[in-house]
């Protein structure tokens, strides 16, 4: 088994040549899961579900998307680490030890596998999938999670079922299958650590990530980490909620992967921002009597969060929901609803829905070829207008409305342009960024006196007016149906 400090050297097994982030660097237990098919299978799965029916270069996958936020999630992680070495050398010129390489190391191999399988349950279409009607009633299903784990133990994950699967329930699961799959314990590492950083998970802690975590700890805080304050639980925890917060949180691998990647591939650069200067600017932050610890930022580097916040915002209003892209997609979840009247596929697809095995299956491949077959017999159907690209010709745009101001549009609408009352379609998109401020709380401004050098946390609202100018805010569209659809 190769020592921690080659891997920290970047003594890697195989480099993927990526258009966004360039040169990305695999070890051989990244390799094997990988290769595993039901990694494979997200080749065949479109980051943006069918985007590119409007950008047509937004043809990227799931699978270059979920290395891309590996590669991001070690930098978030190494770049902190790299900002505290740099710093701490400066007044006391201390080297790491061998436990604490080690330390690092373990955390950054949780920290890469949990940001290269976060995405791995997606299915068909990605988010528009689950979002289908005919989808949602398949999933919520009472016994759907006890068939999906059948001859597996999900206590260890899970300790009570949830009540309703999303499909961060299916990645747990298929992480899982993948990992149990694999030489796992060649590399060192302890499967419940992996899932426990990933979303929906109740995960106890390995022994060993329990050290290297109480390690990590006195290593970055010091003084305060001999504070009496934290029980002996309290590290391991507050450790795997920092892991976690760079897998899935507000400034996280995931939205800075899927933000650069589909900004370059719909050629929109609104999108963009400087993740390198983002990067440089994070720090660990911990506060011992809250038992807090998480992602902290330069009061310099706002200006970095500052763009990386609007450029979501953005993109979110500009390109995820576009007036022809959010009827694509409401005529996409319309047209799976449509096939799956066909008792061969609702069968297949309920069967796949319960077993790792056939869920490999579940590819955007296997849904195109099902609306072909549909269009052939059904020409004036929805599957039609998805093979044809046959769009619904957009009426108007409103912000804002409650469902009884929708309702009232609609009906505006109906009665001054004369139309049908069925044949006018609305599609909403809830832009969810009232929780921003909230959310940001949770990162800290972190402030050094350059006299003391000592350093203080302040709430990030408490520094930067910015963060404080978001609100949730709804995007509506109101169609008319396409002439083949027209009652």
């Amino acid at each position: 088994m190769r020592s921690a400090v080659n891997d920290l050297l970047g003594a890697y097994d195989k480099l993927i040549m990526d258009p966004v982030h360039g040169g990305i660097p695999l070890y051989r237990h990244e390799i094997a899961v990988i290769d595993h098919p039901l990694f494979q299978r997200l080749r065949n799965i479109c980051q943006n579900d069918i985007l590119s029916l409007v950008f047509p270069g937004a043809t990227h996958s799931r699978f270059l998307h979920s290395i891309g936020v590996m590669h991001v999630g070690s930098r978030m992680f190494r770049a902190m680490i790299d900002a505290y070495l740099r710093e701490r050398q400066l007044s006391d010129h201390s080297d790491l030890t061998l436990s604490q390489l080690d330390a690092i190391d373990y955390l950054t191999k949780v920290i890469r596998l949990g940001c290269l399988l976060h995405d791995s349950g997606h299915s068909s279409f990605s988010h528009q999938f689950t979002k289908a009607r005919r989808i949602h009633e398949l999933m919520a299903h009472p016994t759907r999670f006890e068939a999906l784990w059948r001859g597996e133990d999900y206590t260890r994950y899970y300790p009570q079922p949830p009540r309703e699967l999303e499909h961060e329930h299916y990645s747990v699961r298929v992480a899982h299958e993948v990992l149990s799959a694999i030489a796992l314990s060649n590399a060192g590492l302890a499967p419940e650590d992996i899932l426990g950083v990933m979303e929906t998970t109740d995960v106890q802690p390995s022994e060993a990530f329990c050290r290297h975590a109480i390690t990590f700890w006195s290593f970055i805080a010091g003084e305060d980490a001999s504070s009496g304050v934290l029980d002996q639980d309290d590290v391991p925890h507050m450790v795997m909620g920092l892991l976690s917060s760079i897998v899935s949180g507000e400034i996280d691998a995931d939205r800075a992967d899927y933000m650069l990647r589909d900004g370059f591939h719909s050629s929109v650069t609104i999108g963009g921002f400087n993740l390198d200067h983002l990067l440089s600017n994070l720090r660990f932050g911990w506060d011992v009597g809250s038992r807090w610890l998480g992602l902290a930022i330069t009061h310099k580097g706002l200006g970095a969060l500052e763009d990386f916040v609007y450029s979501r915002h953005q993109m979110y209003r500009k390109v995820y929901a576009h007036k022809t892209a959010l009827g694509f997609d409401w005529l996409l979840r319309e047209a799976i609803n449509e096939v799956l009247d066909e008792p061969e596929i609702f069968d297949w697809v309920d069967t796949c829905l319960s077993n790792m095995t056939d869920f490999t299956e579940l590819t955007d491949s296997f849904f195109w070829e099902a609306f072909r077959r549909y269009a052939r017999k059904h020409p004036k159907s929805y599957s039609k207008c998805i093979v044809d690209r046959i769009k619904l010709d957009h009426l108007d745009t409103r912000d804002n409305l409650s469902a009884d101001e929708i309702s009232a549009h609609c009906d505006y609408l109906v009665r001054a342009l004369g139309l049908n009352p069925g044949d006018v379609v609305t599609c909403s998109m809830r832009a969810r960024f009232s929780n921003i401020q909230d959310n940001f709380n949770g990162i800290k401004v972190l402030i050094r006196d350059p006299v003391t050098r000592t350093r203080s946390l302040k709430q990030i609202t408490s520094v930067s007016e910015f963060f404080s100018k978001f609100s949730d805010g709804t995007i509506t569209h109101f169609y008319h149906q396409p002439t083949l659809l027209r009652r």
